[in-house]
């Protein structure tokens, strides 16, 4: 369906461009060479629009779903924007599209001869990628493709950037190792300089996930799904891209916005400490000068932000952040970012008890369970306008929080969360073993505690200067759960700006900013507690399934099924209307699960396929901005 739909779209086009070119013929006879140059001008349109789609040896692998957005995916364009919003650079080199791939067995090197083609960023299990096939622990993936670089970024160093690569990932160029990361979460980089040569490069990546044969973290990933267990991915899932810098460059940046002060603190980390350098930085509002500041490198920059317009899902306003390192007047590295100005407390509400606040005040936080799971790129979303679709559609029901649940976006997702105004609750993927409600932390190997702290800082890290993100969530249900008051300690240390929530669900431990607990259907509110916030981190789970937009048509799961839009809708209502008077007494926040179906699982607002939304939304939305204005 989509490859004929793309073949009419086609024909469509070049009918276009036929008649266009003969009404131009009209128009230039007065000159020979001017012709011609229409006709190449057609020429090259046509080839841009659809530049190889025909020629490629591409097309999505069979699968059960896909989304609206799965037939304008082109090897050509496909995840073709910018992948670091908060630290862009003009200059770098998109590597998705086609690559040579081959599926090994573990103990095996190189492959001779590659198998076929692969469509990255999209995971081997994904219908999107070409290849939808399982693979196992005892298998590695092989990627190989070929670039070049152009001529002006000689005498550059060369970054070659993973937004993510699900687990081990192992990279050559032009033969020589440059580097092998461990994560399936966090981008990363290696600086490819000392391998590049003349000409042609040659990048050979080669990728080995355990997935739930192992400690790491991996989420809701099993081998064999069934129930609230997903399709397992391996190997790249996010943008692969290039980038060149200067050998001065600026390596790192965190923002802190400071509410009560009126001010945002930025921590530069640069390549060389050289004397001559300076630091410039300017803060903008739209295109109007905010501040700004000039520092040696190494120093804090401190600047204050006069009159300040505070981030909120109400009003998500964000001001820009252009920063430029210049050595004797001339620029060697420059960046653009952004922030938003917003706090994320715990504070004492008119009657005496501790809810979460925002920017001071007291804020009623309602959101949804968010698994991140496409029905055609499994990890990996479809295009960028897929997750704003999404993060949309909630809003337009009258959600102001997501729990990403147990799994972490590319930097991109963040980026439109700060933009559209979605409050986060970032999840820690969970991983090894799992223990039962009332059982003791569990003992892990070494191997696993240090992998999991790893990964954990590195998210962290990854994601701090989000304005949207407001709460982490260390661990789920007893899900590999571990020295939890140590390392809750820990995060609080690593980002005082944020709340902890230790444990959502089952095994609390008393620490932590919040006291979480689950309920399906629901809802419930735990005790209240005078040092920390009491919020139902889950609850609902409602399903209802909607035939030709199922994962499998003769099975579906959910914690309560409903047979029309109309009886969900209603239980959905009645949920909102018992949450009032938790609300009343102090609960802070409210998590819905969830925000579409996941393979079997129905019990979403949407369908897996995002076709569909199963509830009525003038229904839905008075009930929750209702809800949400209560604990306001």
């Amino acid at each position: 369906m989509i490859e004929s739909i793309n073949e009419a779209r086609r024909k469509a086009f070049l009918k276009a461009s036929l008649s266009k070119l003969r009404r131009k013929r009209k128009m230039i006879k007065k000159s020979r060479s001017l012709y011609w140059l229409g006709v190449l001008f057609v020429i090259l349109i046509s080839s841009s629009c659809h530049p190889r789609q025909e020629t490629l040896p591409w097309k999505p692998a069979a699968g059960p779903l896909f989304t609206p957005w799965a037939e304008r995916v082109s090897p050509s364009t496909v995840w073709n924007v910018y992948p670091r919003p908060q630290q862009k650079r003009k200059e770098w080199l998109n590597l998705n599209g086609l690559w040579d791939v081959a599926i090994l067995p573990v103990d095996e090197g190189p492959p001779q001869e590659f198998q076929g083609k692969i469509l990255v960023p999209f995971p081997v299990e994904a219908a999107l990628s070409g290849i939808a096939q399982k693979v196992t622990e005892k298998q590695k993936v092989w990627y190989r493709r070929f670039f070049s670089l152009p001529a002006h970024w000689r005498g550059k160093k060369i970054f070659l950037n993973f937004e993510a690569s699900d687990w081990e990932t192992s990279v050559w160029v032009n033969g020589q190792l440059v580097g092998t990361h461990r994560g399936g979460y966090d981008p990363f980089q290696f600086d490819i300089s000392p391998a590049v040569k003349e000409g042609k490069q040659e990048l050979l990546v080669a990728v080995w996930d355990p997935t739930d044969k192992g400690y790491q973290p991996r989420g809701k990933q099993v081998q064999n799904p069934q129930g609230i267990w997903y399709t397992a991915v391996t190997g790249i899932w996010g943008t692969v891209w290039l980038e060149p810098v200067s050998q001065v460059f600026i390596d790192s940046l965190q923002i802190t916005p400071d509410v009560d002060r009126k001010e945002v603190k930025l921590q530069l980390g640069i390549s060389s400490l050289q004397p001559e350098l300076v630091v410039k930085a300017m803060v903008l509002a739209g295109e109007a000068l905010v501040a700004e500041r000039e520092v040696l490198p190494g120093e804090e920059l401190v600047i204050p932000i006069e009159n300040p317009r505070l981030w909120s899902p109400e009003d998500p306003f964000l001001y820009q952040l252009q920063i430029v390192v210049e050595r004797e007047g001339e620029v060697v590295d420059e960046v653009e970012s952004y922030f938003g100005l917003r706090k994320i407390s715990l504070g004492k509400d008119g009657a005496g008890r501790t809810r979460i606040f925002l920017n001071n005040r007291p804020y009623f936080q309602l959101g949804t369970l968010d698994q991140g799971f496409w029905p055609d790129g499994i990890y990996t979303a479809p295009s960028e306008k897929a997750w704003i679709y999404d993060l949309n559609c909630l809003r337009s029901l009258g959600f102001n929080l997501l729990r990403k649940h147990v799994k972490v976006e590319p930097r991109r997702y963040y980026y439109w969360c700060d933009r559209l105004g979605v409050l986060i609750w970032q999840d820690m993927p969970s991983g090894d073993k799992y223990i039962g409600r009332n059982q003791a932390d569990l003992a892990r190997s070494k191997e696993s505690v240090e992998q999991f702290k790893l990964e954990l800082e590195r998210i962290i890290t990854n994601l701090r200067n989000h304005p949207s993100v407001v709460v982490w969530v260390l661990f789920n249900e007893g899900w590999g759960q571990f020295e939890t008051e140590a390392l809750t300690e820990w995060v609080k240390k690593m980002d005082p700006t944020r709340l902890v929530d230790s444990a959502s669900g089952w095994v609390d431990r008393g620490v932590g900013d919040l006291k979480d607990i689950h309920a399906y259907p629901g809802p419930a509110m735990p005790p209240l507690e005078a040092d920390r916030a009491v919020v139902l981190g889950e609850f609902g789970g409602l399903g209802l399934p909607v035939p030709f937009h199922t994962w499998q048509q003769d099975k579906s799961w959910g914690y309560r099924n409903f047979a029309s839009f109309q009886e969900l809708t209603q239980a959905y209502v009645d949920l909102i209307k018992k949450l009032k008077d938790y609300v009343h007494r102090g609960l802070s926040a409210a998590v819905y699960t969830q925000t579409s179906d996941v393979e079997i699982e129905v019990n979403g607002l949407l369908t897996y396929d995002r076709v569909q939304l199963k509830v009525l939304r003038d229904k839905v939305a008075p009930f929750n901005l209702e809800l949400r204005s209560l604990g306001n």
